[in-house]
């Protein structure tokens, strides 16, 4: 039996938890990938706020959980190896302290390692409108490595609910580490209007 891809998701405070949430729904039957789940202490604020979910619910979609004060977890470290990480959503505060490599958290001590071991790292900001000190931390994590995906709805697709704006997104995510989890509904050129 093949090793599983080790994928480490990290929720941060900010709205949009649900992206954190479906990503580890999505991934939890899936035998080949391995997730280690890192959620912070505004994402347990906003799970409570934004879902009907417990902390102890999402936790148990992980297969390894992590508290964000543990700077000794197997994940701060570039010797434990994984295939990347996705922060999603991610905050203005935790894209700050990656871009500044203020790892005063292990969210942000993972996101570092990842950059520096040369591994993918995904981030989805969610705030809106931004100004320009928030476009100029997107620059910068996009010059250290990471790759910034927010969570931008497409509708060639036609969705029909939240749930499949989400899925998309999601589904997209997933295509980053070469995870295709049926999703995504792939454009293949426009469609001939009937007569």
């Amino acid at each position: 039996m093949a090793t599983p891809q080790r994928l480490v998701i990290g929720i941060s405070g900010s709205s949009g938890v649900i992206y954190g949430i479906r990503l580890l729904e999505v991934l939890r039957p899936l035998p080949e990938v391995e997730t280690h789940l890192i959620v912070s202490r505004g994402a347990k604020l906003n799970i409570a706020l934004e879902t009907d979910r417990t902390l102890r619910e999402v936790e148990a979609l992980a297969d390894r959980i992590y508290r964000d004060q543990d700077l000794a977890a197997s994940v701060s470290s570039g010797s434990f190896p994984t295939s990347g990480m996705i922060i999603a959503p991610c905050s203005m505060k935790t894209l700050s302290g990656v871009v500044n490599s203020y790892a005063d958290h292990l969210l942000v001590r993972a996101a570092d390692v990842t950059l520096k071991e040369g591994r993918r790292l995904v981030l989805m900001p969610r705030e809106s409108p931004l100004h320009r000190g928030h476009t100029r931390l997107l620059h910068e994590a996009a010059c250290l490595g990471a790759i910034i995906c927010p969570p931008m709805p497409a509708f060639y697709g036609n969705p029909r609910t939240i749930q499949d704006l989400i899925d998309h997104t999601v589904g997209r995510l997933l295509d980053l580490f070469g995870i295709d989890a049926g999703l995504v509904r792939r454009w293949e050129g426009p469609r001939k209007k009937p007569a």
